[in-house]
């Protein structure tokens, strides 16, 4: 039986969210110390102690007293324990620095350009570059052949490079809350790519037909942006699971939808949408579905009694007051931060839902919360 949540108002959700997620946290606070201070608790440690103390071969005289354990740490440094850990953080401190290697990071706004250093480390796997005032990727990231990861997020980047698309081993792009208008056609010879989010961007209205080759993306992640419609690219993208085109132009959607026959989380909230096409049901794997109320007159009657157990969630949004600005960039800023807030909310809300789906009654717990 499929469950429908009514949310009235996004600010008393989130409010609730937090409330519970402080109350679990406590709960497991003092579970932790009374089991911290129990007698099991106590017993158990000796017990670990003891097998710990015959592995390494110390006699029983060592940390028995008087018919109790003494669990000292001196017992076990007598017997060389600190040589030991101190090898295993060598080998760990050895591993973290090998892969460390082959990551690159940088962040702060004193960077407004890449380092030139960064052209002669082509055996990187890795770029995290974010919260910097770096507006261009150069051309020579096409010598990155093992790049599998690429983390651009919160910079001032307006284009990407067409020789992207020689990152045939790349797996993740992020180049969200940037300002790119567009996105080369070459990114579709990134055949093994897996996620892709340009989420924040303000001004991305159309992605190119080339990226239907992309058939091993699961996400896409294309919200805040300008799209008047699902790109025909997306629809072609065989093994995608999780579609957020939320807070955009959207004003129907495709009645081919459920060729996306692989979808799992369909994200549609903050848009235009009168309607939703019945070709929804027919998605097998559909398992939660995030709209936004307001505007819509019709939902086919088989989405909210589905037997798939899919969750329709049904945002209200609550309003917002308008400020005058003279400095469009600084409403377009506005309007990022206040994006990202929401994503991350949303994202933590989801998990949320995901972790309760064993409780059936959960869904209409919130409602009745929300009506008090």
């Amino acid at each position: 039986m499929g469950h429908q949540v009514i949310i009235f108002d996004f600010s008393v959700i989130r409010g609730l969210w937090e409330t519970r997620v402080k109350k679990n946290k406590e709960r497991q606070r003092k579970e932790k110390e009374r089991l911290e201070k129990s007698a099991l608790e106590r017993i158990k440690q000796e017990w670990s102690f003891i097998l710990d103390c015959r592995k390494k071969g110390i006699p029983q005289s060592k940390y028995l007293k008087n018919g109790f354990v003494d669990t000292s740490e001196k017992t076990l440094d007598t017997y060389g324990k600190n040589s030991q850990l101190q090898k295993r953080h060598a080998l760990s401190d050895e591993e973290n620095k090998e892969r460390n290697k082959f990551i690159f990071q940088l962040s702060g706004e004193q960077w407004t350009e890449l380092p030139d250093s960064l052209k002669d480390q082509i055996y990187l796997k890795e770029w995290h570059v974010y919260n910097t005032l770096i507006q261009t990727i150069p051309a020579y990231i096409a010598l990155f052949q093992d790049l599998r990861v690429l983390e651009l997020s919160k910079n001032q980047i307006t284009h990407l490079p067409v020789e992207i698309g020689c990152l045939k081993n790349l797996k993740v792009l992020n180049v969200s809350f940037n300002n790119l208008k567009s996105v080369p056609p070459e990114l579709g010879d990134c055949e093994n790519l897996e996620k892709l989010d340009l989420s924040g961007n303000m001004e991305i209205t159309e992605l190119p037909f080339e990226l239907s080759n992309l058939k091993q993306v699961t996400t896409v992640d294309v919200s805040a942006n300008k799209f008047h419609s699902i790109p025909i690219c997306v629809l072609r993208m065989s093994n995608l699971q999780w579609l957020d085109i939320s807070n955009n132009n959207l004003k129907d959607l495709p009645e081919d939808i459920d060729r996306l026959d692989q979808l799992q989380t369909l994200l549609l909230q903050k848009n235009k949408l009168t309607y939703l096409p019945r070709a929804l049901v027919n998605m097998p794997k559909l398992s939660l579905l995030v709209v936004s109320g307001d505007d819509l007159v019709e939902v086919p009657t088989a989405i909210c009694e589905s037997t798939t157990g899919l969750k329709f969630i049904s945002l209200k949004n609550s309003p917002v007051e308008t400020i005058v600005c003279e400095d469009t960039e600084e409403i377009i800023e506005s309007e990022r931060e206040r994006e990202q807030v929401e994503k991350e909310f949303m994202k933590a809300y989801i998990e949320d839902l995901r972790e309760r789906e064993s409780t059936p009654s959960y869904t209409t717990k919130v409602l009745l919360s929300l009506q008090l």
